[in-house]
Formats: C-alpha cells, structure tokens, sequence
C-alpha cells in the first residue's frame, strides 16, 4: 500500500529502530550522573550530538535536542526576541512559515511586539531584495527573521543564502526552519538559528533540534533547567535522540542516490497529472522544489472526497484544501500564494518508492477524481484559457446574474458558478454570493484558468459577493 505523504512524517528508516532498539538498552539511565551506567548515556548522548551537529553543520555545542520540531521552532524564537529584546521587538517572517512560526509571531504580536509577514509568489517563493526591504521599512529596530529552506504544503526551495546575506548586512539574526529539507542536505547559507524535526526524515516522532550560533543573544524561554544548556527543559529521550541522529545520517547517505530518481517520478506526476486530468493546476516552484513532492489543486473537486477515494485505492496522500479541515478554511500556505486551493492533493514520496506505484498512482487518480466530480454534478471539463486570447467585453453595462452560494462549502460555489457562465452574455456579470473563505482564492483561480475577468469582491448582506464578467 503505496505511502505518499512523507513530507508529514516520513516511515521510521530502519537504522532508526535498530538505533532505538540499543539504545532503549544502554541508554535509559540519567546521562547527567556519574556512575557508570550514567556514563554510558551521556557517551550516546555527546555521540548523538556530534552526529547531528555534522549533518545540520554547525558545532556540537551549538545544537541542542527538544521534545519536538515545533517546540525548536518556539523555543528558538522565544529565545532569539528575549536575548534581543533590549535590540528591538520587531519579527519578521514570510508568510508561507509553517503554522508554529506563524502562532509564535501571534504571540508575539499579542504581547505587545510587531511583526511583518513578508508576501510570495505564486510559487510561493519569496523575492530577490522583499526581506531587505521589510528589514529596512520595519518601524523599529529588527530583533529576529525567520525563513523555512523549502515549503512543507508546495515543496518550494527559498533563498535562504540571498536572505542570510540580507539579514548579515542588516545585523538581524535569522533563524532557518530547515525541518523539511535536512534530509536531503545542510543548509548552505550563514544562519544564525536552524530548527528540525526527526519524523520529518524518518527518525521517531518527539525529537527536535534548536541549533543556535555562538554569538547570537539568546536567552532561554522560561525557568531555568540545568539539562541542554538550559535551552531544552526535562529529562532527555536518549532512546529516540539516538535514534534520530542515526537515522538522520543514514538517510543523508542515501538521499544523495536517491534523490535524482526521486526527482524524476515527480517530474512525471507534475507532467502527465494535467494530460490526464481536466482542469488541474500544479502549484509550487517547477524548478527550485524539493525533489520528492509535487501538489496540485482540482477544480469542482471536494477534497476530502478525493482524498478518502485515493485511501480505498490504497494511496496516502494529504491536502491543504479547506474541504478537508475542520476549520473550513485553506491552508495559509495557498491562500499566501493565491493559488487554486479546492481539491488540493499533496504526494511527497518517502525514500524507496517504486516506479510502479508511481503509475498506479497515474492510473486510479482520473477516475477518483472523474467520479468525484459526477458525484457533485460539476460540470464538463472546458478547454483552457489560451490561443487567440480573451475576446475584449462590450463597454456597455452588462446585466448581473446571481448565484446564492450561501451556507454551500467547497467546491460548490465554484461549480454553481461554472454551470451558469455558458448562459450569460458576453460581457454578462455573474455575482457569486458566497460565506466560504474558499471562495476568495478559489473564485479568482477559476476565472484565470477558464479566461473569464474576475472584478473584484465586496461586502454583502450576508457573505461576500464576488463578481464575474464572461469573456
């Protein structure tokens, strides 16, 4: 049964449970005493950390090991603002971090700090010179910038080296989250903070590492504690810190093989997705990508249907479509991008994965999503925008039709407003009333990829109305 969500948490790498295994034997006894069985810990400790450190590139004082990859990243801000604090108070992250960057700057905001979300591309990508600029313009003094190595949601590589070198010359420390890409290599840039997560690679869950730079301010959140150089409070879980940093080096070894091939069949998902299935968009950075994850959004398609379908076929994968969050609202990641975000599928490949799964996979996804759409009445596929170009709309005003979308979730709002365009005139307006946060990426997707104008949005009675002029 094909695994395809390795991006969430990769399978446990077996170095990873042969690590846990010993260790559970050699290394249950508290690393912080002194008699012999003491020893013993503390030597698979230090030697867990030199492993780390080497992979992660930094020194083995340097790196510390936490409950979690969210808790490095909490810890890791907390403690960079507090060491900072007599700097400034002002963050700065883009606005495509994952979730526990983004409450973190909450937290901060609400306690009386500023923060600045930097914006992204539609491959959600930072630009060249946006960091410099959001340093430059921040109406205080800069205390910390945070920027993940590559996107967990879309695969995205960042420029992590140019906005290294922007936070250098601006004397701002940056803390990287490099928890999806350590697998496949270190981060190439001058950091000054670098946070990871073990189920990420393949190691067990429960284990982080805060790595920090000697010279940057940092003053540890919280009561003081004596274990991790005060950085990581409790009793250390040597057991799957061993494990952690062994699999983290076994799975570098073999990433370095692996990771053309792996390259490759997303390569081919990312190009025979859309021969196969009408109205599809792949997201992300087509070139600057992790190499074992691709994402793409469906129109008229319920995602959490799709998903479940997928499951029975005997493929994991995830979303970051609202229709399968119980907040009903898109992933931040694609709403920053201003992607489409109904019908969203993510396939991040786990080391190992096999060509025929991959071709499984090409053949039961047309029908999954075939029978999804009929399911929900969407409308036939119509051909993409493209050619001779939009005819230009009359200047006259053209009537408005409404559709009442109203307390209807995704992908129906879309797929109501599809099935009427082909009555309207030309030039016609369609007003879609619509009270799904969906709708505001999704809407204005639909219309760039079936070539229609999108007008704009405005407040309605109840919801939003969003306005459309066949073209």
């Amino acid at each position: 049964m094909p695994y395809f969500d390795a991006a969430s948490s990769a399978p446990l790498h077996p170095v990873a449970r042969q690590a846990l295994l010993a260790a559970l034997d050699e290394g249950w006894a508290d690393p912080a005493r002194l008699y012999r069985e003491g020893r013993r810990a503390r030597l698979l400790l230090d030697a867990a950390r030199e492993t780390a450190a080497e992979a992660v590139g930094c020194r083995p004082d340097e790196l510390v090991f936490t409950p979690s990859g969210t808790r490095a990243l909490h810890d890791g801000i907390a403690g960079a603002l507090a060491g900072r604090r007599r700097t400034g108070r002002h963050l700065v992250v883009s606005a495509v971090e994952h979730s526990a960057v983004l409450h973190a700057a909450d937290a901060h905001e609400a306690a009386g700090g500023t923060v600045a979300r930097v914006a992204v591309d539609r491959a959600g990508r930072v630009a060249p010179g946006t960091f410099a600029a959001a340093l430059r313009d921040a109406p205080g003094p800069v205390a910390l910038a945070c920027l993940q190595s590559a996107n967990h949601e879309v695969g995205t590589v960042q420029p992590v080296a140019e906005v290294a070198e922007e936070c250098r010359e601006a004397g701002v420390p940056l803390l990287v989250d490099a928890a999806q890409s350590l697998a496949w290599g270190p981060v190439d840039a001058p950091w000054s903070l670098l946070t990871g997560s073990a189920h990420k690679w393949g190691g067990p869950a429960g284990v982080g590492l805060l790595a920090v730079r000697k010279g940057v301010r940092f003053a540890a959140f919280g009561p003081a504690d004596e274990r991790e150089s005060g950085r990581a409070p409790g009793f250390e879980n040597l057991p799957a810190i061993v494990a952690a940093a062994a699999s983290l080096r076994a799975v570098r070894q073999e990433a370095a093989a692996d990771a053309e091939r792996l390259r490759a069949l997303v390569d081919r998902i990312r190009a025979r997705v859309p021969e196969l299935v009408p109205d599809v968009e792949i997201v992300g950075d087509p070139e600057r990508r992790l190499p074992h994850l691709v994402t793409f959004s469906c129109l008229y398609v319920d995602g959490e249907a799709v998903l479940h379908e997928l499951d029975r076929a005997g493929f994991s994968v995830s979303s970051g479509s609202s229709c399968t969050s119980s907040t009903l609202t898109p992933s931040h990641v694609l709403r920053a991008m201003g992607v489409l975000s109904e019908g969203n599928i993510r396939v991040s490949l786990p080391l190992g994965t096999a060509d025929q799964d991959v071709e499984r996979f090409l053949a039961v996804l047309p029908g999954v999503v075939a029978g999804v759409r009929e399911r929900l009445g969407a409308p036939a596929a119509a051909p993409a925008a493209g050619g001779a170009g939009p005819m230009e709309a009359p200047e006259a005003a053209a009537d408005e039709f409404v559709v009442d979308s109203l307390g209807k979730r995704c992908p129906i709002p879309v797929i109501e407003l599809a099935k009427v365009i082909d009555d309207v005139p030309v030039g016609g307006v369609v007003v879609v009333l619509s009270d799904d946060d969906a709708a505001r990426l999704d809407i204005p997707a639909w219309c760039a990829m079936r070539g229609h104008d999108y007008l704009g949005e405005t407040a309605a009675e109840r919801g939003t109305a969003y306005r459309v002029r066949r073209v």
